[in-house]
């Protein structure tokens, strides 16, 4: 703390305000004593401007000092010198005239301040002058109090020596840096190399500023190439596996990064750590956002609501995958990296290298933690689920690593947020049927051509993507207090799916294309079970009973619709059988016509249908053809339309509709 508080009394900043303050009540002060009555008489309307003219001169000649000081000009100094000289000497003159009697608390005060005023001007400006000021108004206090009373010296020489020692401090902070650097040439390290265009060393803060700008700048022309680096190791990979944990520092010049050393150095020493912590800070932050937060991330603005009504679904399903990436690499890959330049740039300065790094990663974590807050906080939908759910398993991983990168102030905020994402979990989990059968595909009615509803796709993508975090939906069930396992909201789940296709197969006017649709819909289910084998959550039961419900659909499919085309190949005694052939001859027509444009997208099921019907029409119609032969003889070709052939063909253009039939 000490510490802390000398390197601020060190910076010329702070001195100039102090300077300014100090000059302000020193000419207040002594507008007020007795000794400017003595010497100018009464006050009147001029000497009240002239002296506000020259006060006014006076406090901006020190509140400005540093833009006199940058002037190089020798004639400059030596006026400004005799200046100083011809105003103590009017001063001192005219004070030993009339100051016979004691002098005033004004007085005593005006000749502090000016003290402190010409302390001031020591720190920001060497002109040459600033000393000898310094001494004559301490001499000046230290007579004024003995005249007062001799043992009053003692509390003047205090007050001067508190000031002298002061003033030596800003001498050997200003040498520090010089002779660090001298050593080190005498210790024959190499400093500034010789074919380098350094700038000059130099302990102005002006000049080390620009000189540390420089160096930043020179780094910063790498930011583009090691950001192609950092997307091409991470391009494609779901798992972050870091093999190199120094590629990033290794791909930075090593002599720039000892340059920037050499000047943080010298800022460090000469007491502007804050300084040059903004201007590192800020460059390594600035890499760090354009890195994780516009090409990870993929967002030039972390703002959900800013993304359009029709991009919404897409931007949600993404943007959870891209965040866990995007903290992944930050904290396995470009934390540690910078972890590692930190500890070079401020090589020698263990804690400045500790706070640097904290203050530079701080800002894009906390970024990332917000977007975590934003999402969490959205309207509740069935891909914020996943999203937090996805979120909470990363950090739930990740914050080990948090624990050993950052302070426990930062710690504590990704632990916040990892409690604010499990609690909007337990609250989504528990509204799961809700928000799954709140997607806009739910709301859809069934396809004209019987194939299987766009509900089904996105409700069994959903039950698939709880799955692969049931463990983690588990633990968050438990914790909720429910009796509702992961298991039993699942079967609930595929229980409510299975009502509202049946509901929404009610749509249809003819009875045949119900059945055909719920085998559509039972047909791409058993497909979604061979691609992602997700019986292990519904059991070998349920889809041996889905199995069992299709043969039953296939069976009213016949009932509704094959059946009375089959009642016209049975003859009665009194029936004529050319009138039979006729009628049969005509709803096969209108059948196939009709069923030809209904869909059956899955292959398998389709085969096993046109195979059903195969099984059951082909023979009926080969023996009635057969006894019709019997009975008429040649005769019976004049009323025969389809061959055997012919009915076949026929039942193979069955269900192709419009549709890509899925493999």
């Amino acid at each position: 703390m000490l510490t802390q508080i000398f390197r601020w009394l060190m910076q010329s900043e702070v001195w100039r305000f102090i300077g300014f303050g100090s000059a302000v009540v020193g000419l207040l002060c002594y507008a007020l004593s007795s000794s400017l009555n003595h010497i100018f008489g009464p006050w009147t309307v001029l000497k009240i401007f002239l002296y506000s003219v020259f006060s006014f001169t006076i406090c901006l000649v020190i509140l400005f000092a540093k833009t006199w000081q940058r002037s190089r000009s020798l004639r400059f100094k030596a006026h400004s010198a005799l200046l100083v000289l011809t105003i103590t000497s009017v001063y001192s003159f005219f004070s030993d005239k009339v100051m016979n009697g004691k002098p005033d608390a004004y007085s005593l005060i005006s000749s502090a301040a000016f003290a402190t005023m010409s302390l001031s001007l020591s720190r920001q400006t060497q002109c040459g002058f600033e000393a000898d000021l310094l001494y004559f108004f301490l001499g000046c206090l230290l007579v004024q109090l003995m005249k007062i009373k001799l043992q009053l010296v003692i509390v003047g020489v205090g007050f001067s020596y508190s000031l002298i020692i002061v003033r030596s401090s800003f001498s050997s902070i200003d040498a520090a840096p010089q002779n660090e650097y001298v050593s080190l040439q005498d210790e024959h390290f190499v400093a500034v190399q010789v074919d380098s265009p350094q700038l000059p060393i130099s302990t102005d803060i002006a000049s080390m500023m620009q000189q540390l700008t420089t160096c930043v700048k020179a780094l910063q022309q790498e930011n583009s190439n090691l950001i192609d680096m950092v997307l091409e190791r991470v391009k494609g990979r779901s798992q972050i596996v870091v093999t190199d944990h120094n590629f990033v520092i290794d791909a930075l010049p090593s002599g720039k990064i000892d340059e920037l050393h050499e000047t943080v150095k010298l800022m460090l020493g000469a007491g502007f750590e804050k300084e040059c912590f903004d201007v590192y800070s800020r460059f390594r932050r600035e890499w760090l956002e354009e890195c994780l937060i516009d090409k990870i991330l993929g967002l030039q603005e972390i703002s959900i609501q800013n993304e359009k009504e029709q991009d919404r679904k897409e931007f949600l399903i993404n943007i959870g995958r891209k965040w866990i990436k995007a903290l992944t690499v930050a904290l396995r890959i470009l934390f540690p990296n910078e972890r590692r330049l930190c500890n070079r740039v401020f090589s020698g300065f263990s804690s400045a290298s500790d706070r640097c790094f904290t203050e530079l990663s701080q800002g894009v974590t906390l970024k990332l933690l917000n977007f975590a807050d934003t999402v969490a906080d959205e309207s509740p939908s069935v891909w914020k689920f996943f999203n937090v759910i996805c979120m909470f398993k990363t950090l739930c991983g990740l914050i080990p690593e948090f624990q050993s990168m950052f302070p426990d102030s930062l710690v504590k905020e990704v632990i916040a947020v990892h409690n604010r994402l499990k609690e909007a979990s337990k609250d989504l989990f528990m509204e799961l049927e809700n928000l799954i059968f709140s997607i806009p595909e739910a709301k859809l009615v069934a396809p004209a051509d019987g194939r299987y509803h766009p509900m089904l796709d996105e409700v069994v993508y959903c039950l698939i993507s709880a799955c692969r975090s049931q463990w983690i939906l588990d633990q968050i069930a438990d914790e909720a207090g429910t009796y509702s396992s992961f298991t039993a909201k699942m079967s609930r789940i595929i229980e409510l799916l299975e009502k509202k296709l049946v509901a929404k197969s009610k749509n249809y006017k003819d009875p045949a294309l119900r059945y055909i649709f719920m085998m559509n819909n039972r047909g791409r289910i058993e497909w979604m079970n061979q691609r992602w084998k997700w019986d292990t959550i519904l059991g070998d039961d349920w889809f041996r009973e889905n199995r069992a419900k299709g043969q039953q659909d296939l069976e009213l499919y016949h009932r509704n619709s094959w059946n009375k085309v089959l009642n016209f190949l049975k003859v009665d005694i009194n029936e004529s059988r050319e009138d039979k052939l006729s009628l049969f001859n005509l709803h096969f027509e209108e059948i196939c016509r009709v069923q030809s444009t209904w869909s059956v997208l899955n292959e398998q099921v389709r085969k096993e249908i046109i195979k059903s019907l195969e099984n059951k029409l082909l023979p009926a119609y080969g023996n009635f053809i057969g006894r019709l032969h019997d009975v008429l003889g040649k005769r019976a070709y004049e009323f025969i339309k389809y061959g055997m052939f012919d009915i076949q063909d026929r039942l193979n253009h069955l269900f192709l509709g419009s549709k890509t039939i899925d493999q």
